[in-house]
Order: C-alpha cells, then structure tokens, then sequence
C-alpha cells in the first residue's frame, strides 16, 4: 500500500469488475459492483478487508484526530435534559449527565419526591449496544411501555414496566420499530402498531405490512386485537392516539413517506375498544392532518389542506368534514406552523393558545385567543434559535414547557406561564461547556432557476476577512428543516479556525410543504441546484475556495453530496458522505426503500426511473475524472440505508479517479442508522473532522481546540 499522500496515488483495492447491463424500460443500466450488495459474499469479505487496511493508512495522516476528539468530548459535556411530561403525580423526564454513555429515563412520584431512576441503557447492557428508542407512560402514569433496540438495528423491542415498583409486567413484544402507543384510561390496555410475522410473508415484504392492535397488559400477544390496517397499502405507516379521556381514538395512515395522509375517528364511548367503529375525517386528499382533543370537548385541527405553511382549525363531532372547519389560527404567509398548545384553567381570563412558527428557519411564539384567534402577545426568545415543544400537563393548565436551542447554547427548557406571559429557564444540562466565541448569521443566495434560499454561516469571525478551510452541510428531503441547534461537531470546528455553514435547500421543510415538493420526485436536482449554488456563494463572497471546501451530509443528505460530487468534482475538495443512498436504481430492493418512493420516484416506472438515473451518484460516476477526497461512512446495521450503497460506490470512485486524493470508506459494526452510546458518536465525528481538515489544510493550534 502507498503512502496516502497528496503526492501519491492510492494503492486501491482492485475488486472484479462485472458486466453487468441490464435493460431497464429500453434503459441500459450498468451495474459492475452488484455483488458488493451481499456483505456475505466471499469477494466482499476480501474486499472490505482491503478497505480496512486502507482506511487505516488513510487515518496515518491525521494530525487533528485528537485534538479534535478532545474538543468535542468537551464541548458534548453539558449533556442532555429533557422537558417534565407529566401524568397524574408524577413526572417523567430524560437526562444524560457528563460522562454518560444514553440517557437515562427518571421519574418523581410527585413535585416534592426524589427523583429516582427507571431505564439506564447502561444498565441493560454494559457494552452499550442497547438503546432506549422510545417509551410512553399511561395516563395515570402507574405504568410506562418502553422501546429498546440492540447493535443499532432500531428493531424495537417494547415492554411494559411498573412505575412504582420498577418490575416488568409485560413483554418482550418484537417488530414494533418505534412504534405509537397510545394508553386507555387505567392503563390496563395500549393500541400500538405490529409487523406481521415473518414467517407469514415473501422475504422481501417482511419489513412493511404494520397492522394496528389493542394490547392487555400481562396477556399473549395472540389475543392481540386486530383494529386497523388489514388489507391496506404495505408500506402504510399508522398513527395512533387517544384522548385524555379516553373518548376519541384517532388512526392516521401515509403511504410510507408520503408528504399525506389519510385520517379516521372513533368513538369509544359508543363501540368497543376492540372493534372500534372509525368515521373517515380525511382521504384521499393531498394534505397532512392531525386532531388535538380540547378539553373542551372541541376538535382542535393542524393541517395544511389549502395552506402550504400550516394552520389551526377547529371543528367539533358532529362536523367532521373539513368544509366545515373553522379557522382560529391562519396560514402565515411566511412561516411555518411548527406546533400548539392550548392554555387553561381558573387562573385565566380566557383560554389562550400558544403558537410555535418558523420564519424563515428562525423559531418564533405567539399567544392568541383560543376563540377568535387575535394576538394576544408574542414571547420574546432567548436568541434567532429553534423551539420544540410544547408539552402540556394533560388536564391543562396555564403553563408549558419547551426546548429552545441555538448554533451556540446547549438545549434548555423553558416553561411559557400564560398568567405572566414569561418565558422562563426551567432546567439546564448537569455539566457545564466552554463555548468558544462564534459568530452565526443567515444570508440568502440565488440558486440556478432564480430561487432565493437561505443559508447560516458560522465562522470564527463577523466577516470573511480571508478564505479559510470550510465545511458545507445540507439535506434537502422529507420535509425536514435544518434549524439552529447546538453541534459540539461544529463549535469544533469553527474553533479551530475553520466556517461551517448549512444551507436550507428545497427538498426540506424550512420553507413549508411547497418548498419540500420543489425538491422531491422530479424535482429533486433543485437540491443539487441549491447546493452547488450555496458553494459558489461561500467562494465568491470571499469565506472559502474551491481546495478548501469540503461538503457532509447523512442518509438522504448522503445522496446529496454524492450527487454533488459527481456533478461538480471541480467545486469541492473533499466529501464525507454519512450512511448515504447512492444506487438509485436498486434503492428499493433493500431496508426500507420501498417506502421512499413517493419521495424520490419509483425505478419500475419509466418516466421515473428517468429521474432517478438523471441523479443517481453510483451512475453518475465517470472514468478519468479527479474527484475529491472522499470518505464513504457505513454502519453495518443500518436497517434505513442498506450499507450496499456505501461499499458499491466506493469501488465505482476508486475505479474511475484519477487524482491523488483518496477515497476511502469507513466501515463500522454494531451501530445503526440512528442513536449510539457518546463514546462512538464523539470518535464517528472526531474521524469526520480530522479527514476534511487533513484535505482542506485545516491547521488548528492546540490552543484552538482547547488543549
């Protein structure tokens, strides 16, 4: 193996080539690597092997690593608290002190009790391979049904505890993966959302055919009660909750992804909670919408039927149509709708409800009358950040609470107190950072069809007093904003000299539902349209150059900036590429990509297939090309994006670059897609930082990083 020097070549591993070409709709696709789908293949094995020796060579040139590391261990070392969610006396809430590997889940049996611990992951499994991925107290709060996953598979595995006695009384029930549960009153019985067995389907279907059930506490999953699902769409996803008095049952369905849904009612009062009888509020309309129980007794309606950003409507039982809503809180035309809640009680005049907006990616709140909707006052906020939230008491009540975070203040919790209109710091993380003097702005930039999108800078200085190593984030899918929110990863590295900037491109939500369609489906090269124009403004505005820009991004931010580097391989110096799709063709013959095609298009349609090739970074790739330094992350399970994608377009890049940058993948076992312990989330982005400041000539002092 050579030396991984910008002087010299890599030595890549040179895996067989196949002549793979399929004719796809009169398309003739090339496809060399297919067996690199299968990590069991014998030539697989050989090659990733090669990889690893490569990888490691790679990581020989890595001055910053720990510097880098030590930094972010440092700035991650406030840790973690979550708002009270309260039900009856008790409180429940999440804490990670410094030094912890998950949070932990706690409890008080009331306001003036110790606060005492119910679920440490830690404790489940001292390797540290469990996660908490999800938990739900009843409605009295005497029990709590909770979700871990093992080796980062978020094939969660729920069960049932005693609060008070801290025992087990329920479980283990398998193939729920993350599901909704939503407790009848007296927490003896739960609906929640099951896969069907595997054994009862084709192979390729045993990830999707999700059935919503009516559980009892301490009885066989086999008396379970089918309510809902049967013989619908198999990439539906279910939504399920019932109200605070039991009442309502409300049942919502998506087509995996898809920016809709479909919406249906029942009255448990007048059928049985194992055989609900459910009215259809909403179907087959183009719009999302969910229903908010009024303690009132009113249906409190957020939806973006005819308004693109998202309002408030409200209806009561007997008019479920939506030409019969009525509005309280309108469509703004330039902010989100991000969430409610609804503020009560004797201690107040009126009722009030508290509104959540984003403008132009900055959270804002608003108080208005709950009947006629008037603006009653807006709440001023701790900085230009991003509230989540708000959480309620369940039998109401004046008070909130809510997270608020910015690109430089750890997440805190504030409550919002309607008699005084405050809004007050409630609790903060246990430990404490050094945050090292950043500056954040926002600017906006034209993309190449005209469009005005914007873009936060945050840098070492006020202005680009010179080019300086930068690093260019983005996701652009979903429907999911990029909003301010505190990264050790970024303070890290803005620390130590360098800008990182994330610009909000179609595709996400920042905008409303509209901006989320102008880049999905055959409008998804507005994404890479986005983004390449977002680097050329960075260089032309005098923040960076082309050899020092490097570009991240992760799962569909992953087909991001591999679509950007086989686009433009001129504008970019390096790339890290995170748990990517990149085989658009094959993207649903594995995980859960069958439920993506109302986002990205369907391969077995032609015109979409068309679109998809039009983009797709594993055909995109050219021979003699000089791409960018390039690391491929993969995490072998990941149950969202196969690591098929990772592996496949490493061997197409090493194959066809003709530069001396590397290209390299970094391959790691027993993580997922989504959370894992600190420890392995400190060293994934300590690797990240150390390779794009190795090829963007990111020299911090030690004094910059802390040391």
């Amino acid at each position: 193996m050579s030396d991984l020097t910008p002087a010299n070549a890599p030595n890549y591993p040179r895996p067989e080539r196949l002549d793979i070409l399929e004719d796809i709709h009169g398309r003739i696709v090339p496809d060399p690597y297919r067996y690199l789908e299968d990590p069991d293949d014998p030539r697989t094995v050989e090659w990733r092997d090669g990889q690893s020796h490569l990888f490691a060579a790679e990581t020989n040139g890595w001055d910053t690593r720990e510097q880098f590391r030590a930094s972010i261990e440092q700035l991650m070392g406030a840790g973690v608290v979550s708002p009270p969610y309260f039900r009856g006396n008790r409180q429940f809430f999440m804490r990670r002190d410094p030094g912890q590997q998950f949070p932990v889940l706690y409890t008080k049996d009331d306001a003036d009790a110790e606060e005492r611990v119910l679920l440490d992951p830690m404790e489940l499994d001292p390797d540290g391979l469990t996660t908490l991925d999800s938990w739900q107290p009843s409605k009295e709060g005497h029990r709590i049904a909770y979700q871990i996953s093992i080796g980062g598979n978020e094939e969660s595995i729920l069960y049932v505890m005693d609060t008070a006695t801290g025992e087990i009384v329920d479980g283990p029930i398998d193939r729920c993966r993350y599901s909704p549960i939503a407790w009848l009153p007296e927490g003896n019985q739960f609906y929640y959302v099951r896969r069907l067995p595997p054994e009862d389907l084709p192979a390729s279907e045993i990830n999707f055919h999700r059935r919503v059930y009516l559980h009892t506490v301490g009885t066989a999953t086999t008396q379970d009660a089918l309510v809902f699902g049967s013989g619908m769409t198999m990439t539906n996803y279910y939504g399920v909750e019932v109200s605070r008095d039991g009442h309502w049952l409300q049942v919502s369905a998506a087509e995996g992804t898809e920016p809709r849904n479909d919406l249906w009612l029942a009255d448990l009062t007048t059928s049985p909670t194992h055989r609900p009888a459910f009215q259809l509020v909403q179907g087959d309309v183009d719009a999302q919408t969910g229903i908010d129980f009024g303690r009132n007794g009113l249906l409190y309606i957020s939806t973006d039927l005819g308004a693109p950003r998202g309002r408030i409507a409200v209806t009561d039982s007997m008019h479920l149509s939506a030409s019969q809503w009525t509005d309280v809180i309108g469509e703004d035309p330039d902010a989100v709708l991000d969430g409610f809640a609804i503020l009560d009680g004797p201690e107040l005049l009126r009722p009030l409800i508290l509104v959540i907006r984003t403008r132009h990616v900055v959270s804002e709140l608003s108080v208005h009358d709950l009947e006629t909707g008037a603006l009653v006052n807006q709440v001023d906020l701790p900085g230009a950040g991003t509230v989540a939230g708000p959480i309620e008491r369940p039998e109401g009540g004046p008070i909130v609470w809510c997270v608020y975070t910015d690109h430089t203040t750890v997440p805190e919790i504030y409550s919002f107190d309607a008699r005084t209109m405050e809004f007050t710091l409630f609790a903060t993380p246990p430990g404490v950072v050094d945050v090292p003097p950043v500056h954040s702005q926002q600017v906006t930039y034209t993309s190449a069809d005209g469009t005005e999108v914007r873009m936060f800078i945050i840098s070492p200085t006020r202005t680009a007093e010179k080019p300086r190593p930068t690093v260019l984030y983005g996701y652009g899918g979903f429907g999911i904003p990029l909003s301010p929110g505190y990264s050790a990863s970024v303070l890290a590295w803005v620390a130590a000299g360098g800008v990182w900037a994330v610009a909000n491109l179609r595709g996400g939500g920042e905008e409303g539902e509209q901006w989320h369609r102008d880049g999905m489906l055959a409008n998804k090269q507005n994404v890479f349209d986005d983004f390449h124009a977002a680097a050329q403004y960075l260089v032309d505005e005098g923040w960076t150059t082309t050899q020092q820009l490097a570009i991240n991004g992760g799962s569909n931010g992953g087909l991001l900036v591999g679509a950007a580097m086989t686009q433009r391989p001129d504008l970019y110096q390096a790339v890290v590429c995170v748990a990517p799709l990149l085989d658009m063709v094959r993207y649903t013959t594995s995980e859960l990509g069958p439920t993506w095609t109302v986002e990205y298009g369907d391969p077995n349609v032609p015109e979409q297939l068309d679109w998809l090739l039009g983009y797709s970074p594993y055909h995109r790739v050219e021979a003699n090309v000089d791409y960018p330094a390039t690391m491929f992350v993969a995490f072998d399970n990941d149950t969202r994006t196969d690591p098929m994608h990772a592996r496949k377009m490493t061997a197409a890049v090493q194959h066809a670059t003709t530069g001396t940058r590397p290209v390299v993948l970094r391959a790691e076992g027993d993580v997922g897609h989504g959370a894992r312990s600190t420890t392995k989330a400190i060293d994934e982005s300590a690797d990240m930082l150390a390779f794009m400041a190795r090829w963007t000539h990111l020299a911090p002092s030690p004094r910059s990083l802390g040391q």
